[in-house]
């Protein structure tokens, strides 16, 4: 995976791990960041990652290299962040998108990003 803009659909990727994650969201969203952070140092690589929801004390900007984005109003927020932040990009086509979404993959396509799969995300953020 080469070394474009990682533009990630944060909530989507942590449901690519059924790790009971929903028991407490707020951690799954800090550990995410903390994986991403280790990412984009060891490779390089920039990264966007939008979610749902803010837990409560974690601020938005931009943290160990990647910017951490919170879209506001309810569950689609950050799919919408998203297809706007690609179809407003100059260069669309630097963009990676990491969903498994399908009406998301829909939009950033049509807008010019190349779509990754959460799973396939996932297992090259582990390395695998």
């Amino acid at each position: 995976m080469s070394g474009r803009h990682w533009l990630i659909d944060g909530m989507n990727l942590i449901g690519s791990r059924p790790n009971r994650w929903w028991k407490d969201p707020g951690r799954a969203i800090r550990e995410l960041i903390e994986d991403l952070e280790d990412h984009a140092g060891r490779s390089g690589e920039p990264i966007t990652v939008v979610f749902d929801f803010r837990p409560k004390g974690l601020r938005v900007g931009t943290s160990r290299g990647i910017k951490v984005r919170f879209a506001d109003g309810g569950s689609q927020a950050a799919d919408r962040m998203i297809a706007d932040m690609v179809h407003e990009h100059p260069d669309p086509h630097t963009l990676k998108v990491v969903t498994s979404d399908r009406p998301l993959r829909q939009l950033v396509e049509a807008g010019g990003a190349e779509v990754v799969g959460a799973g396939t995300f996932r297992r090259h953020l582990e390395g695998r």
